[in-house]
């Protein structure tokens, strides 16, 4: 069994939502915590894979915003503080799991590109993806919903998910 963790320095976590329905936001986490196991160093079908992301660390890069989003309007941080992802199937490019968002558990599919195994100028060995993936952000229970005097809609329902993880073997 190889233990893997996330290397934070070489990874992001990002989410893209529309905004008025002709643009969209970047939000991302600071903050998050992933784990895998495999069975060797190159065969990553069938990882257990764990994530978690604190919802204090979101940024979208406007505070008034950010605290809307913390607030129990959407991600409600103070009652639920983190979201969490626990796979059950991955077979190296479709990624199943548990994604528990405000309390609220649905199963999700992600597409993962592995980018590949290498060992960096200290000796320790990474792996590299990119997961993207999109979920209604209602499934979770993340439902404020604004209409624009126009009768546009303020946020979508889709939520676009792009992470770079770069995993380092403990």
């Amino acid at each position: 069994m190889v233990i893997w963790k996330v290397d934070p320095s070489h990874s992001e976590v990002q989410f893209k939502v529309k905004h008025l329905m002709i643009s969209t936001v970047t939000g991302t986490f600071g903050s998050y915590d992933a784990t895998a196991e495999t069975t060797d160093e190159t065969n990553w079908n069938d990882a257990k894979i764990s994530f978690s992301a604190d919802i204090a660390s979101i940024s979208t890069v406007n505070e008034q915003r950010d605290g809307h989003l913390k607030s129990a309007d959407f991600f409600d941080a103070e009652n639920h503080p983190t979201l969490n992802f626990v796979s059950s199937a991955f077979d190296g490019s479709k990624l199943t799991g548990i994604l528990t968002i405000r309390g609220t558990s649905k199963e999700v599919v992600l597409d993962v590109d592995y980018g590949g195994t290498m060992v960096d100028f200290y000796g320790q060995t990474k792996a590299g993806f990119e997961i993207i993936g999109k979920i209604n952000r209602h499934d979770f229970g993340l439902s404020w919903s604004a209409i624009t005097e126009a009768g546009g809609v303020v946020v979508s329902d889709e939520v676009k998910l792009i992470l770079n993880i770069q995993m380092v073997k403990s």
